[in-house]
């Protein structure tokens, strides 16, 4: 048989599976010398490097006054230079090799420090094709890692697979207009999301809401230059604890949706959201007065339109 048939067979009938584990967390050089050899992480600055690192520093160290501007400079650029700040680390703990009509390409488990979820070989493949029709300069020095003719999946291809991932992913996190795509952020949350929402829709309420309580947090660590984006997710969990008799889960929620569309009541969510918030306050006990002038304020400003429910919308989200 020729490589290129052998391929295409064994592209059909098998699937190499990567876990990814993200952790949000910061480190110095010499807690980085500590980490596990076989982990590879994603280290990235801060948006503004030196302010934090003036602060960070400060904190902690008193320069001699005595000394003059260009040596007190000095001082804490090397201070600076110390210490690496880092919003997410990279690391692909296993792979696994599923038969490609049997496999379940979705799962995840998430919770405050670290996320986990599972992405094809192929996967990887579509999220590379996309990132180049948007930055194809920005990845002229980033390698691909090549899918193995042969071999059948030996151990050793898929360790070598496992560290060419975890490079990858930390290269491409480490340049900010990728890092803060859309398609970059939808290769991470988008399948978990659709699988959801597809139990939303369903009346699967616990489900769902368990699958967007694990993703949620990944989300806003991706999207903290854009916390509007948010809001549907956070809605939708609003919409399944109301589902499920759990009306002081949905107003805590609801109020972080709504501190996100304080200056953006404009937002499609930003209506039925008073409006569910105004009935779940009511059923509270809370004080809805506030939440009901806003709701009067909007409708005094725009003509009457139809204002779907807060739970018509969701269900509409991820439709294809």
């Amino acid at each position: 048989m020729e490589e290129g048939a052998h391929c295409t067979a064994e592209r059909g009938l098998l699937e190499a599976v990567s876990r990814i584990t993200m952790f949000s967390t910061t480190a110095s050089p010499d807690e980085e010398q500590n980490q596990p050899k076989a982990e590879i992480s994603c280290q990235v600055s801060k948006e503004n490097p030196e302010k934090d690192g003036l602060q960070d520093s400060s904190a902690s160290l008193s320069p001699n006054s005595s000394m003059t501007t260009k040596e007190l400079q000095e001082y804490w650029r090397n201070e600076k230079s110390q210490c690496i700040q880092v919003k997410l680390l990279f690391e692909i703990p296993s792979t696994r090799i599923v038969e490609h009509h049997l496999s379940k390409y979705v799962t995840g488990s998430f919770d405050s420090n670290k996320s986990v979820i599972e992405r094809r070989y192929s996967d990887f493949e579509k999220l590379h094709r996309n990132l180049l029709e948007d930055f194809s300069e920005e990845l002229e020095d980033v390698s691909f890692p090549k899918k193995a003719l042969t071999g059948n999946f030996t151990e050793e291809i898929i360790n070598e697979r496992k560290l060419a991932f975890k490079d990858y992913l930390r290269r491409l996190y480490s340049m900010k207009y990728i890092r803060r795509s859309k398609k970059f952020i939808d290769f991470l949350t988008k399948p978990e999301l659709q699988e959801a929402y597809s139990c939303l829709r369903g009346g699967h309420y616990t489900k769902a809401l368990e699958i967007l309580l694990e993703v949620i947090g990944l989300q806003e660590r991706l999207t903290r230059g854009n916390p509007v984006s948010i809001v549907p997710t956070l809605c939708a969990i609003v919409v399944c604890h109301k589902d499920l008799d759990n009306p002081a889960s949905a107003f805590e929620y609801g109020e972080k949706a709504l501190s996100r569309l304080r200056v953006h009541n404009s937002h499609r969510y930003y209506i039925p959201l008073l409006e569910a918030m105004i009935t779940l306050a009511y059923e509270l006990g809370k004080d809805f007065l506030s939440l009901q002038e806003k709701l009067e304020e909007w409708k005094a400003k725009k003509d009457p339109v139809r204002v779907f429910s807060l739970k018509e919308l969701a269900v509409r989200e991820y439709v294809q």
